[in-house]
């Protein structure tokens, strides 16, 4: 455990805590470009009732929720279903530019990203993650995938 990770914290909560002081750090003059020509929209953690058990992924119901995203349902995955939906309420009104899920893989290492599979706007797809491994040698370019639908 790192000195600044705290006891019970997942990897997405550690990861999520850097984005947020980041995001927030009033000396920071590239945070402050970002919070000048964006809004963000923060939800901290989609399965608390599966990780206050011990889950990383599964929601209290045992469902993966990483694999609900395509028909969750409102019942089960209800927070999976309002995300959904709030994302969808958002882009109608002023778009969304990016959505970013954070949390640890049960089975990789270093950071990557598992990005959108655009023929169409391929290079939009993956100039993050391009960005990302020239700016951190703990990103890995490699390790990203652009086939998720």
């Amino acid at each position: 455990m790192s000195a600044r990770q705290h006891p019970g914290e997942t990897v997405g909560s550690w990861m999520m805590r850097g984005v947020l002081q980041f995001l927030t750090d009033p000396d920071n003059n590239e945070a402050q470009k970002l919070r000048d020509n964006f809004v963000f929209k923060v939800l901290p953690m989609l399965n608390p009732d599966g990780v206050v058990n011990g889950n990383y992924r599964c929601s209290l119901a045992g469902c993966d929720l990483n694999r609900r995203w395509k028909y969750p349902s409102k019942l089960v995955h209800p927070t999976v279903y309002h995300t959904k939906k709030l994302l969808r309420e958002i882009h109608s009104e002023r778009g969304v530019v990016m959505y970013c899920d954070l949390h640890g893989h049960s089975r990789k290492h270093n950071i990557f990203i598992y990005g959108c599979d655009s023929k169409q706007y391929w290079e939009e797809c993956r100039i993050l993650p391009f960005i990302l491994s020239k700016l951190s040698p703990l990103f890995s370019f490699s390790e990203s995938r652009f086939n998720i639908q």
